[in-house]
């Protein structure tokens, strides 16, 4: 059940929940990488404080430097190199007083040009200035902060290895880095190192905000592509469909497939395709009916003689009139006979054609074949001579299909016989004109026609021959024009000045 909900969704649906998925994983491998890249630049920062932490340690040690206020001022200034890329550095004693910091000396990037020697004349002899300067960092709120992450750190499993945590204001990121300082296995102090590292909140911000806007700008993209798709291709698409099931319904429900077919893209050809196969089918649906009409019509004539012929011949003993009644049912029969099977072969003929594929053809060459082989015939059977003619043009090319163009010389010069007489001439032109038209045209010297409207010889079953009626079963020229119409061309019955009919085809050229 769910696998055919899942396949009835229409195609927006489906791709609607797919690009959401991708988009979902995409933000969570986002998320993932956005968490490890702040770890990655605060772990590269930190390991440049751990190297501060150490050299002052090591320096702490070897100059044996007392954790006393005067005793960590001077050392900060005779090492003043070691903190020149540090923000502030501060160094506490084991009770967390703080004894020095950089921030109450004249430590910034001017005063590491001067010698120890001014530096120390110039601030060193202030010493009432930075005892009250201490004391001021003492009571500072920022010094309180850092009394308390001490005696955090001091009881934390981390004590004894550099701790490094961030904090984070409107305008600031700062790091700081602290390590108990140890001399002879026991703790004498504790280094705190504090830098201002924007760059990494900027650098957190920038692919934050950028991961933002591309996830915006893709997000609108989607959803452009998706109005798209939804307005030029699925609604078309469902229209087609809804036109397939109007016709296979049969339902009088209108749909707006005119407007698709106006469309110059492969949905209009498509659309003009269906319609154009489905108005075919139609029209062959509606041939078939009406050639199943027609044939049950001309049956009945023949069945209701061959009925009253078999009734008679029971009640009669005369010979020569059952002679005559068994003649009229062997004549009916036959009639039954060839309708029935001139019917099936259209059929089939039908069914053929529709399989089959058009090719170039020279129309000459075609219709010399056949009237070679009807001449081979009748020229001894009735000494009716056939002759071509063209207007001199070697090649007449048209597209068609080769055995359906020998059927409509073949049917076209079987007629001309049947109204012509014994030493009478059949005549098949082929000329080409000025709009590149190849034009077919067999002339006889028969009785001609004699209807008015000669477009009713090409109707089904119509025949005008009394003197041989049920000889014909009146298709031979209606299948003619079928196949004509099939090939695109047109097909025109006229009767000569003098004497005879014409029978005109127009091919398009090739």
């Amino acid at each position: 059940m769910a696998t055919s909900k899942s396949n009835n969704q229409s195609i927006l649906k489906k791709f609607l929940v797919i690009n959401f998925i991708v988009f979902l994983v995409i933000g969570v491998l986002t998320l993932f990488y956005l968490n490890t890249v702040k770890p990655t630049l605060i772990k590269n920062k930190t390991a440049s404080h751990i190297k501060i932490i150490d050299n002052t340690t090591e320096n702490i040690d070897r100059l044996k430097i007392n954790f006393s206020a005067e005793d960590i001022r001077e050392f900060l200034f005779s090492t003043k190199f070691l903190f020149q890329s540090i923000d502030r550095v501060q160094i506490f004693d084991s009770e967390f007083n703080l004894l020095g910091d950089t921030d109450t000396l004249d430590l910034d990037p001017n005063a590491f040009s001067r010698s120890l020697n001014i530096i120390e004349m110039s601030d060193l002899n202030n010493q009432s200035i930075q005892n009250k300067n201490l004391e001021e960092r003492n009571k500072s709120f920022e010094s309180k902060e850092i009394f308390e992450d001490l005696k955090k750190y001091s009881y934390s499993s981390d004590y004894g290895k550099p701790l490094t945590y961030s904090k984070e204001n409107y305008d600031q990121f700062l790091l700081v880095t602290v390590k108990n300082v140890v001399s002879e296995n026991k703790t004498i102090g504790y280094l705190a190192i504090t830098e201002n590292a924007n760059e990494i909140k900027v650098a957190i911000d920038e692919r934050r905000n950028f991961i933002i806007r591309t996830a915006l700008l893709v997000a609108l993209v989607i959803l452009i592509f998706s109005y798209v798709l939804n307005r030029y291709f699925l609604k078309p698409i469902k229209n087609l469909v809804q036109y397939t099931n109007i016709i296979k319904n049969k339902s009088k429900e209108k749909t707006n497939i005119g407007n698709i077919k106006k469309r110059n893209d492969e949905l209009g050809k498509l659309s003009n395709s269906l319609d154009e196969m489905t108005n075919e089918l139609n029209k062959r649906i509606t041939t078939a009916e009406n050639y199943s009409t027609d044939l049950l019509h001309e049956i009945r004539n023949p069945l209701a003689s061959l009925k009253s012929a078999s009734e008679i011949i029971s009640e009669t003993n005369d010979k020569s009139q059952r002679s005559k009644l068994i003649n009229i049912v062997s004549h009916d029969v036959e009639r039954i006979e060839r309708l029935i099977t001139d019917y099936s072969q259209m059929l089939r003929d039908e069914a053929a054609i529709s399989s089959e594929k058009m090719q170039k053809l020279n129309l000459k060459e075609i219709a010399q074949s056949v009237v070679d082989d009807f001449n081979s015939i009748y020229e001894t059977k009735k000494s009716i001579g056939i002759k071509l003619k063209s207007n001199g043009i070697k090649n007449y090319s048209i597209l068609g299909i080769e055995n359906r163009i020998e059927q409509i010389i073949a049917n076209l010069l079987e007629n001309s016989i049947s109204f012509s007489e014994n030493n009478q001439e059949i005549t098949v032109e082929i000329s080409k004109d000025k709009n590149d038209k190849i034009k077919l045209v067999v002339v006889d010297q028969g009785s001609g026609f004699s209807e008015k409207d000669t477009n009713k010889i090409f109707n089904r079953f119509y025949s005008n021959r009394p003197e041989n009626f049920g000889e014909h079963s009146g298709l031979g020229l209606n299948i003619v024009k079928n196949l004509v119409e099939i090939h695109g061309g047109e097909i025109n019955a006229s009767n000569n000045k003098d004497k005879g009919a014409r029978i005109e085809i127009i091919f398009p050229e090739a």
